[in-house]
């Protein structure tokens, strides 16, 4: 599900692809990279700000909004030691 904040930080990736992931990583080494990327080419610093944001909503999907921690390289980790439940296969029979 695409939350309204998600929708902001494309937008922000669109204009400023480093803003976008200086708000998601903080100050860490995949900012520093974004922004060498972008130096060396308006595209590949995109390309890394959209796929932190991505990672950023997988995240949220898998552990809940605000139940994650960002730990470097697109990672992340449940934030209170929560174990990681599978979504569940509506209408399908498991086999284990």
């Amino acid at each position: 599900m695409v939350r309204s904040s998600d929708v902001v930080l494309i937008l922000v990736a669109i204009i400023f692809p480093p803003a976008a992931a200086g708000f998601i990583t903080g100050c860490s080494c995949d900012l520093f990279i974004n922004i060498c990327l972008t130096i060396l080419g308006y595209i590949p610093g995109h390309l890394h700000a959209f796929w932190l944001i991505y990672k950023k909503m997988e995240a949220e999907e898998r552990y809940g909004h605000g139940g994650f921690i960002y730990v470097g390289n697109g990672s992340y980790q449940p934030l209170h030691n929560q174990p990681y439940l599978p979504p569940a296969n509506y209408g399908t029979v498991n086999a284990a």
